[in-house]
């Protein structure tokens, strides 16, 4: 019942800052963002004390919640990230400049839907005890985009998609581990 608290807890404080998003179009303040890691963070924690071991509907019932917050909620963190970065090059009222980090995300199409294909893949190799299947998912992804982050026309590609897949890969295994407790730490040996 702890876990359950803490993820929709951490779903209200994920919904809370896709609405400041939507209404403001501008960044994030800072608490905002340092909001929801506290969040992830003090979920983790909650994990981590009670030893959680999920089992049964109710463990079925917190990975499910879990992969839909690592997998949509990612989206709006990730947004958010970039939404910083790229306040820092102006006001929000003028069009992106070339080689920024906004005009980079008009570069790499279809990257929220990437985004979200990977958060899962991330947290199905581990809920799957398997985390080789993160490096998997990661090759596939940086093989996939290789053509255009080498274009020389497209600065700021590069760095866009690192700082992307970083917090999209972070916020992933953050939510897998709250729903998935310490089972996530065995991992390596396979217990």
């Amino acid at each position: 019942m702890l876990i359950a608290s803490a993820l929709v807890l951490l779903a209200l404080l994920v919904l809370a800052v896709a609405e400041g998003l939507r209404r403001t179009r501008h960044a994030p303040a800072p608490a905002a963002l340092g909001a929801l890691l506290a969040g992830l963070l003090a979920a983790a924690v909650v994990a981590t004390a009670v030893g959680h071991q999920p089992s049964g509907r109710a463990g079925v019932a917190a990975a499910l919640a879990a992969l839909v917050l690592a997998t949509a909620g990612g989206g709006v963190v990730t947004v958010a990230v970039f939404a910083g970065v790229d306040a820092r090059g102006g006001p929000p009222q003028e069009p992106p400049r070339t080689g920024s980090l906004a005009a980079a995300g008009q570069v790499l199409r279809g990257g929220a839907w990437i985004g979200a294909l990977e958060r899962v893949a991330v947290f199905a190799s581990l809920a799957g005890r398997w985390p080789e299947g993160i490096a998997v998912a990661l090759a596939l992804k940086g093989l996939g985009r290789y053509p255009e982050l080498r274009a020389d026309d497209r600065a700021g590609a590069a760095e866009r998609f690192i700082i992307g897949t970083m917090v999209s890969l972070l916020w992933a295994v953050g939510c897998a581990y709250v729903a998935l407790g310490p089972a996530l730490v065995r991992l390596g040996g396979r217990s």
